[in-house]
């Protein structure tokens, strides 16, 4: 019995080992792939950059230097231009609420409709799932390149693209947040006859809702970020005050470090707020923390 007992440790170890040793090579074959992949990579950015990236790869510093020391020479000029900005900013910063707020109502909805034990259709979840992947893969620049095309420039093809993607974003994570929730009050309002929104309404929603909004704050920094972004595009906004700045080129170099002073500031500003309520929603405490499960 003990040479049994002996024979079977030494089965399991060995079997163990070769398991280990098949994980090591598959982690060495794919950390290899990965490095000729970037090599690759590197070679046809270089290539179609008329031989000039590699080259230029020592020079990646020089345009920050160059902003930072005429915003330096200027700095009696930066209080004016974080003034003049304050209205851009505003625009960004409302861009990026309405496209939160009307993305996280889209997402409800959809994540109500694709979770399991939850859906109205239960042969629909796939599709409703499909779709947010498709809300979710296509980019915020994209988009709004489209509608930029078809509206014209301005704050509401940027909207409009950022609350398109938010829904996939926030869909996918409020649907995870509904699987967790706990289904005996549902079959409770079940059972004395309750209707479907009747159940999602005061079964669910007093569950999730502290989660919801916590990953919707989430996703308003981001969005703010995003809007900012698409102002290069045309899209309105602190973004395109930047670009006018820096296409401006030497000479305008103190206003575009006012603005990127600005928006870090925001960011900053804004990331701290929504941590010290998310932390509140789900800790009961506004010590600042990271939030479990947020994806970007």
């Amino acid at each position: 019995m003990a040479d049994l007992t002996a024979n079977t440790l030494d089965a399991t170890r060995a079997h163990y080992m070769a398991l280990t040793r098949q994980r090591r090579l598959y982690g060495g074959i794919m950390l290899l792939v990965f490095v000729l992949l970037l090599a690759s990579g590197f070679g046809i950015a270089n290539d179609r950059n008329a031989g000039g990236f590699l080259p230029g790869l020592p020079h990646i510093f020089d345009f920050p230097a160059d902003v930072v020391a005429e915003a330096w020479q200027k700095r009696a000029n930066l209080p004016g231009h974080l003034r003049d900005a304050i209205p851009a900013l505003i625009e960004t910063i409302n861009i990026a609420a309405v496209a939160t707020l009307t993305g996280a109502c889209g997402a409800i909805v959809l994540s109500l409709l694709s979770t399991h034990g939850l859906a109205p259709w239960p042969r629909l979840i796939p599709l409703f799932r499909r779709v947010m992947d498709l809300m979710r893969a296509i980019p915020e620049i994209v988009i709004a390149l489209v509608l930029i095309f078809v509206l014209g420039g301005g704050p509401v093809p940027a909207a409009i693209a950022i609350a398109f993607h938010t829904v996939g974003a926030l869909g996918k994570l409020f649907s995870e947040v509904n699987e967790n929730a706990d289904q005996k009050p549902l079959e409770g309002l079940a059972s004395v006859g309750a209707t479907w929104p009747q159940r999602m309404m005061l079964g669910l929603v007093p569950q999730v809702a502290p989660n919801w909004f916590s990953y919707a704050l989430l996703r308003f920094e981001i969005n703010i970020r995003a809007s900012a972004i698409l102002g290069f595009v045309g899209a309105g906004g602190i973004g395109y005050e930047l670009k006018n700045a820096i296409s401006w080129g030497q000479g305008k170099f103190d206003e575009a470090a006012a603005v990127f002073i600005l928006l870090f500031l925001t960011i900053v500003v804004f990331d701290q707020m929504s941590s010290m309520v998310r932390n509140r929603l789900t800790h009961g405490s506004m010590k600042p923390g990271p939030l479990k499960g947020a994806a970007q």
